[in-house]
């Protein structure tokens, strides 16, 4: 019973982050996906003009500047008030933030699941046990060695960025126009792989 349980628990709050991951990209509160969106941007912008060093010195440093400056304030404040309110970071000193022993089993878990699937699709590809599968790999590499002449990573990460917190509500609101295009470019692409999988010797795949 303590262990479906703990189950329990745990896929509770993995779909309380999935939830709120899909209500910040989807925009469904402005200001807080807009700060997370513009925070993001600016971080990956300044580490395309400085190093992580300096971009993470200058960070410290601002975040330093303001709880320096807050406590000053509130404790000049408290002294000419004569009023003992203590610290004002009192709430956060106090919260905890540690990592509990089921939060780290349930990201282990989750990584060694991700890891494992990686490493047998990688294998299944590189060695070939679906021709077609592994043909298709191989021209996605292809496209993306111009892909990797064109942008760095971080113009790739800056896209990506941008993307996610763009096409969910673009899809959301032309889903339908967009689910049409979708399909006949599927059509076409399963056709032109009926295709080559009827020309290609070993290449059909098994029924299953």
């Amino acid at each position: 019973m303590q262990a479906t349980a703990d189950v329990t628990k745990k896929e509770c709050s993995w779909s309380g982050w999935k939830g709120q991951a899909i209500d910040l990209l989807y925009w469904r509160n402005v200001k807080q996906s807009g700060a997370v969106f513009s925070s993001v941007l600016l971080l990956l912008f300044s580490l395309t003009q400085f190093s992580v060093v300096s971009v993470g010195a200058y960070l410290a440093l601002a975040a330093l500047s303001a709880t320096i400056s807050f406590r000053i304030y509130k404790s000049v404040l408290q002294a000419v008030q004569k009023t003992d309110e203590g610290h004002p970071f009192k709430a956060y000193l106090e919260m905890e933030i540690a990592l509990s022993q089921d939060q780290i089993s349930k990201y282990a878990d989750r990584i060694l699941l991700y890891s494992n699937t990686c490493m047998k699709e990688l294998r299944r590809l590189f060695l070939v046990q679906d021709l077609v599968d592994s043909l298709k790999f191989a021209v996605l590499m292809w496209l993306l060695t111009y892909v990797g002449a064109l942008f760095n990573g971080l113009t790739l990460l800056i896209l990506a960025v941008v993307s996610m917190f763009t096409l969910p509500v673009v899809y959301e609101k032309h889903q339908a126009q967009i689910d049409q295009y979708v399909g006949l470019i599927r059509t076409q692409v399963n056709s032109v792989v009926g295709k080559i999988q009827a020309k290609i010797p070993g290449a059909k795949r098994k029924e299953e």
